[in-house]
């Protein structure tokens, strides 16, 4: 239970209570800080990890509705190639940039509730256009729909989070985001492998469209709930909307006073103010968005999301099938790719576990070196083995690639994202970033297909691994470590280059940022 007024009469009125212990200080107003503050040092409690898993079912979404083509590709009865198959998977990733870029300066302007709201409505909308389509045109702009919900959600979900979250446990909460997206994976996988067991004759009338458009539902979920959340503090800061703070502050369960919250909008509008005399995009902010834009574009290109995407289609072959029934193969390779997302699942608790521990850096190097190494032995194996040896080998891989990549490189990136960039920019920064994140998966994806025919996955791999080398090396030498900042401080550590000694400090000293 929160210390409101109605519950605790030492803190009516406008003064915060002087008999408050330590732990609720911050129920009862921010501390000598002001209000940012209070933000910055309040405790996590279980509003504040039910905020982040409202903020982040657009990342179940995003899973699910990314992972559920995999399982639906065999039985469209569409006739597509390989140039087809990879623009009907990637027109998500096609939709998500468009949709990444446009709510950059929307929730810049309108909010980031009002965008996570239109993200919900815009996933419903793809999932039914997609589960009804009459033949593959229609499919691919259903998929381009749930792709703008996609990109929508990767710009505004971290940044929100970043917003109201606890500096000491923003990575935490920022990483739910990425858990999120492995478990709509998981339910993806466990959707087609119940359908394609229970109704084997309906795969390709029935099942499929089934797999595409059971997102609707929590989706209209995710559209109710989240009318409920508070808009972020430092949003409507800046906007001058002093009464809307004392309003999403009450329902974090922190009491501010007017006079509080006049003082800390005078604060922030002021320092705004004086970097547009200036200029909002600072030498800082363009370097941290370069580098930002870089991680992502490794995140894509080493080879994660070929797994998901592609993973039933890639895996079904190396199951033998009595008879060659298609429907077999298909159930065991969705059932296989299904234990690596549950792989996914399990390995991303760890980095919600030990992101704030171990810091953004050290984790993202240890997760694209082993990375490097689990892809060399995969495709060693799978080019010199046959049979159930390879077929182990491929899984064994596969499953500490990914449990790497869940590690150490996928939360970091949409991590780092959401808490890097100033208040002042950061929809639109983080919109930037999301749109390279999602025009390199679209690339990846487009492409795969065709690279695999024409070098075979082994070779294809040691291309994955090769790139694995250089986002380790890219990380150590361009990424400093954010751990424990204020979000309106990490912006400092971009002023110039990575400090060498300690990369969690700044290596000059600050503008005027400060």
């Amino acid at each position: 239970m929160s210390n409101s007024p109605e519950n605790d009469p030492e803190q009516v009125g406008d003064t915060p209570s002087e008999h408050t212990d330590p732990s609720s200080a911050t129920d009862a107003g921010p501390p000598g800080g002001g209000v940012l503050a209070a933000l910055d040092s309040r405790d996590v409690r279980g509003l504040y990890l039910y905020l982040a898993l409202l903020a982040t079912i657009g990342g179940f979404l995003f899973g699910f509705d990314s992972s559920n083509i995999g399982s639906a590709l065999v039985f469209l009865p569409f006739d597509l190639g390989a140039w087809g198959t990879g623009i009907t998977v990637a027109g998500a990733s096609l939709g998500s940039c468009a949709g990444a870029l446009l709510a950059g300066p929307l929730t810049d302007r309108f909010g980031r509730k009002s965008l996570l709201l239109a993200d919900s409505a815009l996933f419903a909308i793809g999932s039914l256009v997609s589960a009804l389509a009459p033949e593959a045109t229609t499919l691919i702009i259903g998929r381009i729909i749930i792709g703008l919900a996609i990109g929508a959600d990767s710009a505004i979900a971290t940044a929100y989070i970043a917003e109201f979250a606890p500096k000491k446990r923003r990575g935490a909460l920022s990483i739910i985001q990425q858990w999120m997206i492995t478990i709509g994976i998981l339910g993806a996988y466990v959707v087609a492998v119940i359908l394609l067991q229970a109704f084997p004759d309906s795969a390709t009338t029935v099942d499929w469209r089934i797999m595409l458009g059971v997102g609707f539902i929590p989706a209209v979920v995710s559209l109710l709930l989240r009318a409920r959340m508070p808009e972020s503090p430092r949003w409507l800061l800046e906007r001058g909307r002093e009464e809307d703070v004392r309003t999403a502050m009450r329902k974090l369960d922190i009491e501010v006073t007017a006079a509080q919250v006049h003082a800390e909008a005078l604060a922030v509008q002021e320092r705004v103010r004086r970097l547009a005399n200036t200029t909002l995009w600072t030498p800082a902010v363009r370097r941290a968005l370069v580098v930002v834009c870089v991680f992502f574009v490794f995140q894509q290109i080493t080879g994660i999301n070929v797994a998901f995407y592609y993973g039933p289609e890639l895996l079904g072959p190396y199951f033998g099938t009595e008879g060659g029934d298609p429907v077999q193969a298909e159930i065991a390779g969705v059932m296989a790719a299904g234990v690596l997302a549950i792989v996914n699942v399990v390995a991303t608790y760890f980095a919600f576990r030990y992101i704030d521990t171990f810091g953004r850096r050290k984790l993202a190097i240890g997760g694209f070196s082993c990375m490097l190494v689990f892809l060399v032995i995969g495709a060693i194996g799978n080019a010199t083995l046959t049979g159930t040896p390879q077929l182990i080998m491929l899984m064994v891989t596969f499953a500490l690639f990914i449990s790497s990549f869940a590690i150490g490189v996928g939360g970091t990136g949409w991590l780092i994202q959401g808490e890097i960039f100033p208040t002042a920019v950061r929809g639109r920064a983080a919109a930037i970033a999301a749109s390279v994140n999602w025009l390199s998966n679209y690339a990846l994806v487009l492409f795969f297909p065709v690279l695999q025919e024409g070098l075979g996955l082994s070779w294809v791999m040691i291309i994955f691994a090769v790139l694995c080398l250089l986002g380790a090396v890219f990380v150590r030498r361009f990424l400093p470590e954010t751990n424990g900042k204020a979000a309106d401080e990490t912006i400092l550590l971009f002023e110039g280059p990575v400090n060498r000694e300690d990369p969690s400090q700044p290596s000059v000293a600050p503008s005027a940022l400060r």
